[in-house]
């Protein structure tokens, strides 16, 4: 796992209306202290994603892939984030 970093806040900043029905953050500050209290977690890859997600007991069989769970941004740069809402 990694840590929160620029990209996972911008990304989450810019998509966060995806997971919510309403803006949770009105700027990359406010995203990074969500991000940072419902702490959200960053993954290198899928695997390491998938590892998580079943080791948290989060039932996936609605899904063809753990990726496109509501939760889970798949970041520009190849890594997860995943924030429980």
């Amino acid at each position: 796992m990694g840590k929160i970093d620029s990209v996972c806040v911008k990304f989450f900043y810019e998509n966060q209306e995806r997971l919510f029905s309403e803006r949770v953050a009105e700027n990359t500050a406010e995203a990074r202290e969500f991000l940072e209290d419902c702490m959200a977690e960053v993954f290198d890859s899928r695997k390491e994603l998938e590892e998580y997600m079943k080791d948290e007991g989060v039932d996936t069989s609605d899904y063809g892939d753990v990726t496109e769970a509501l939760e889970v941004f798949a970041l520009p740069d190849g890594r997860y984030l995943y924030v429980e809402a």
